[in-house]
């Protein structure tokens, strides 16, 4: 990694720059908006970081630079509830070309979720535009989603990859924005979490048409091993601008 960003990745936060993003903001009432809370929720966890000079990644990295490849934190966060689990790490700048991302998170959704849906009509299409992948795999997790972000801890993007990057498999469009939707996460790492699931709450829209666009890469690929062809692999992905989305609401 280029010394240069491996000295950004663990500098203080410059407090300045991450509460002029909840200027005018106060705690969400309980009748705000699901966007309106989610916001109150980012703000509220940025300012913390900024008051202790922290950076988000701060608690996983442990005050060290992160290895290219290596999972932070080693065995993945995952929920005490069992519901989901995440990991963030990085690639080197030569791995994703023109990506404005230091690094990024793998969100997962663990077996419970989604165990009994597989067999539900849209699963089943899903399954078949897949290839029709074993579905007795042994994969406990399904991959839903991944966030980008930079240097500061701060996401810039939204993406999809394919089954053969994170070694399990994905659940249709609807499944997986439901289970988005829904996910509450208590891993432990109470700002990463906040910070994941405010983004997704407050992209909703652009979730749903992310996985639409994953799942037309899939339609348009030619041949029937979709899923492990290495040619294969940023599925979809859209740029996110969280200054924007929180002006947006007011």
């Amino acid at each position: 990694m280029r010394g240069e960003v491996r000295s950004q990745v663990h500098a203080e936060m410059r407090a300045q720059e991450l509460t002029s993003m909840g200027q005018g903001w106060r705690t969400a009432s309980p009748s705000a908006s699901v966007a309106e809370r989610a916001g109150a929720r980012l703000v509220e966890a940025y300012a913390g970081l900024a008051r202790r000079g922290g950076h988000l990644f701060g608690s996983v990295l442990a005050g060290q630079a992160p290895k290219q490849w290596a999972h932070y934190p080693e065995e993945d966060a995952c929920c005490r509830s069992g519901g989901y689990q995440w990991f963030y790490h990085s690639h080197s700048p030569e791995d994703r070309p023109g990506a404005a991302e230091h690094g990024h998170i793998h969100l997962f959704a663990r077996r419970p979720l989604w165990g009994r849906r597989l067999q539900s009509r849209s699963e089943t299409a899903f399954a078949k535009l897949c290839g029709n992948p074993n579905i007795k795999s042994n994969a406990k997790t399904r991959h839903l989603l991944a966030i980008g972000f930079d240097t500061k801890g701060i996401p810039v993007s939204l993406f999809t990859v394919n089954s053969w990057v994170t070694g399990d498999l994905m659940l249709g469009a609807d499944l997986t924005m439901d289970l988005l939707s829904k996910m509450e996460l208590d891993t432990g790492n109470a700002e990463i979490d906040a910070v994941i699931e405010s983004t997704v709450r407050l992209h909703l829209p652009e979730l749903a048409e992310l996985m639409a666009a994953r799942d037309r890469a899939m339609t348009a690929h030619a041949g029937p091993n979709r899923i492990d062809d290495p040619a294969l692999e940023l599925l979809s992905e859209i740029r996110i601008d969280l200054d924007a989305r929180l002006r947006a609401l007011g």
